[in-house]
């Protein structure tokens, strides 16, 4: 089956959010242009946590170079929710993270899970044959803003215990550190 690739060069929006209450989440990656379509993948918490964190290393190597022009640390100006309806296209396996340096821009790709393990080369290709993807190219200030925003999704979920450090339910938890006891 041929591969299908949706691709936004320059999304009107491109964000990270959830979808349901803290402590049952489903966190998504979100692209949308300004014709009305609108891509939605499912991922996990961590993943999107690694891709902020690669995509602030990523800027902040590329604004050493002579011919990059990298904005500062962006705050949070998108705070609406996910665009209806938040129909999964695809849930996340691998990710991959490049610089276009002829377009300045950061290129970032979702690659779908399959039967087979997701081959590296895969990941940014080009090829007919493949997992799906959803492929996003934004400018340096949109990346910026897709940090803020994802680090402020990531840090809404439910609160840490001051013992241990797991997260707390409504109703509380079974701490380790206090030999079982709810806390």
């Amino acid at each position: 089956m041929p591969r299908q690739v949706h691709l936004f060069d320059r999304p009107s929006r491109f964000v990270a959010g959830t979808v349901g209450q803290p402590g049952d989440r489903t966190f998504y990656l979100q692209a949308s242009d300004g014709s009305g379509r609108t891509v939605s993948v499912a991922l996990e918490k961590t993943q999107v946590q690694v891709l902020a964190d690669r995509m602030a290393e990523l800027l902040d190597e590329v604004s050493g170079r002579a011919d990059a022009v990298i904005p500062p640390d962006a705050d949070v100006d998108d705070l609406d929710p996910l665009t209806p309806p938040v129909d999964e296209e695809f849930r996340v396996a691998a990710m991959g993270l490049a610089w276009d340096g002829a377009e300045q821009a950061v290129v970032v790709e979702a690659v779908a899970a399959g039967e087979e393990p997701i081959e590296e080369d895969a990941i940014l290709s080009d090829s007919d044959e493949g997992p799906d993807a959803l492929r996003v190219t934004i400018t340096p200030m949109a990346a910026r803003a897709f940090i803020a925003r994802a680090r402020r999704v990531i840090s809404a979920g439910r609160p840490s215990c001051p013992l241990c450090s797991l997260p707390l339910d409504a109703t509380g938890h079974v701490c380790p550190r206090q030999n079982g006891y709810r806390r």
